[in-house]
């Protein structure tokens, strides 16, 4: 779930300024409080972290030992090789690396990291279309062609085909216009950066200083307006001329790579790499072995990011570390390309996953249409029915999702009165700020987000065996999925609905303000189930006190203290509350 999170000022001097959500970010280096703060307990900083330590002291104290759970990350690929993740990557016992055979008879060569479904022998897919892109071109000769009669009775024939064509064209026709607008709008801003240097004339960026440049030309004076925007910004205020000229084509860039791939490629009708990327029939589901084993792919970063808050460790000077990072495999299976998903391979990297062990799914990725939902709900049914739980980000576009559904969902219907499937739960993201609790971007919906997680300035692990901080409901989303793997390793017999329920039964809520778009039930508590942030502390101590069950090999005699295991009535159906 690729999204741009950087700040509007450097669009200032436009008649077209696109607002986005970037929060001043610290040196990583200089705050190392901050490359932690969602492993926090609530209690004792007022801090919305998930209580990480604790977690670990309270079901160590029970005598319980813990497996080890393999977590599939269903993303853009993983640096397998990262120090702070290499250790706590799963590896496939059974299959010989680089043998060139399927030693596993599991149908993939040499799979022994995880799997690629975005290849082939020879090449990866990089960027890929907007999932409307692809609705509005395969849809469009069928109910805009030159047959009016036939346009008609197409529609009338297809009427759920024809719904998605209609919301998919309504958001191609307003998402590739502000592409190409903003990717020309900085395009336009990096070649001035030079300008903007030499206005600077040695001088350090200050507001002072910009009040004293005098523009004489048209390119002077935007400038001078992105400069005098930009001089607002703590992170740039007071920084060097060279200083600046580094950490504005850096940002700049970044807004280009995202961008630019939108305007190009995403929204391009004429633009489809999956014929010769990777070589399936795309229209065929029951295709199910394709693809590669080139586990990071062309852009790992998304995935590199995700894993490490699942499952990082700290190494050398770096101390950020996972929620499960004590418990938890990584499992990578390359799904997400630079643009949206495609179905069918949501599909069969969900049964891949399942197929060779993974118990949680994490899945950071999500789209407006779905034309192969129903090859998707087939594949949650097959991991409900294998006990393995899947969790989904619920996504970055400030909307409430029974407005704006976001693909893939466990509700049938948006007015189903719960989930279809009881093994996934939905996660929004929250900040480390108590009084602003739900991060801007964050979709949001009482009933169909279960729970919120940090998903705000998140240090974590990207390529290059580097660090970054990240936003968005893609890195809290993996902050659940570790917590359920920690749950999940101590409590081997927990079933996904029971770590679920322990999770929004426990969740620290909150009555702030949600700063809404709409004043509608504009209460944090009131935009998910949980009305909270997740708990690992009290949610491990509900899941033993409601569902733990003693087996031979967790026993101890901490535990045969114990008289007997208390099953709470609660253990049925929890009522349905929700974002």
């Amino acid at each position: 779930m690729k999204k741009l999170l950087i700040s509007a000022s450097f669009l200032a001097g436009f008649t077209a300024v696109y607002a986005q959500t970037e929060k001043t970010q610290p040196d990583p280096m200089q705050d190392r409080d901050l490359m932690t703060w969602y492993h926090k307990d609530h209690a004792s900083t007022s801090t919305f972290g998930v209580n990480t330590q604790n977690a670990y002291k309270y079901l160590e104290s029970r005598g319980l030992k813990p497996k080890t759970v393999v977590v599939g990350v269903l993303d853009s690929g993983v640096e397998v090789d990262h120090p702070g993740l290499v250790k706590n990557m799963w590896k496939n016992p059974n299959e010989v690396p680089n043998n060139g055979k399927d030693d596993d008879g599991n149908g993939y060569i040499d799979d022994v990291y995880g799997w690629n479904f975005l290849g082939n022998k020879t090449s990866d897919v990089d960027v890929d279309n907007m999932e409307v892109t692809r609705v509005v071109k395969k849809y469009k000769p069928i109910f805009e062609g030159p047959n009016s009669a036939t346009n008609k009775a197409n529609q009338a024939n297809m009427k759920e085909e024809f719904d998605m064509y209609m919301k998919s064209k309504e958001i191609y026709n307003k998402k590739y216009p502000e592409a190409q607008q903003a990717f020309q709008n900085y395009s336009k801003i990096k070649t001035l950066i030079p300008t903007m240097v030499a206005m600077l004339n040695g001088r350090n960026l200050t507001p002072e200083v910009v009040a004293t440049l005098r523009p004489t030309t048209q390119d002077q004076a935007i400038a001078a307006n992105v400069l005098a925007n930009v001089a607002q910004d703590p992170k740039f205020a007071g920084k060097s001329a060279a200083e600046v000229d580094k950490m504005l084509n850096k940002e700049i860039q970044e807004a280009l790579d995202y961008y630019g791939p939108q305007a190009t490629k995403q929204y391009n009708l004429d633009f489809d790499p999956r014929a010769s990327m990777v070589g399936d029939n795309y229209e065929d589901y029951s295709e199910r072995y394709y693809g590669n084993n080139h586990y990071e792919g062309p852009d790992a970063k998304h995935g590199t990011h995700v894993a490490g808050i699942i499952a990082g460790y700290p190494q050398g000077k770096e101390i950020q570390y996972g929620v499960a990072y004590k418990v938890a495999k990584i499992m990578t299976v390359r799904t997400v390309p630079d643009g949206d998903e495609r179905d069918k391979d949501v599909a069969n990297s969900i049964r891949y996953a399942v197929d060779n062990g993974a118990k949680i799914l994490n899945m950071s990725f999500g789209k407006p249409v779905s034309p192969g939902k129903k090859y998707v709900w087939d594949a949650f049914k097959y991991a409900q029915d294998k006990g393995v739980l899947l969790v989904k980000a619920a996504g970055n576009e400030n909307e409430d999702i029974s407005k704006n559904v976001y693909y893939p969902t466990n509700f049938q219907n948006v007015s189903d009165p719960s989930a279809y499937f009881k093994n996934m739960i939905v996660v929004g993201a929250s900040t480390n700020n108590s009084e602003f609790l739900r991060a801007s971007f964050s979709n949001f919906n009482g009933k169909m987000v279960d729970v919120f997680a940090p998903g705000d300035e998140i240090y974590s692990t990207v390529p290059d065996g580097k660090y970054e901080y990240l936003q968005g409901t893609s890195m809290a989303s993996p902050v659940v999925a570790g917590s359920a793997a920690v749950l999940l390793a101590y409590m081997p017999n927990l079933k996904p609905e029971q770590i679920i329920e322990s999770l929004v039964k426990t969740a620290n809520q909150s009555t702030v303000n949600a700063m809404l778009p709409t004043n509608e039930n504009n209460r944090f508590d009131l935009i998910s189930r949980a009305g909270g942030v997740i708990d690992l502390r009290k949610a491990a101590e509900y899941a033993y006190t409601n569902f733990y069950k003693p087996t031979s090999s967790t026993a101890t005699p901490v535990l045969k203290k114990t008289a007997t295991v208390k099953k709470s009535a609660t253990k049925k159906k929890y009522p349905v509350r929700r974002k």
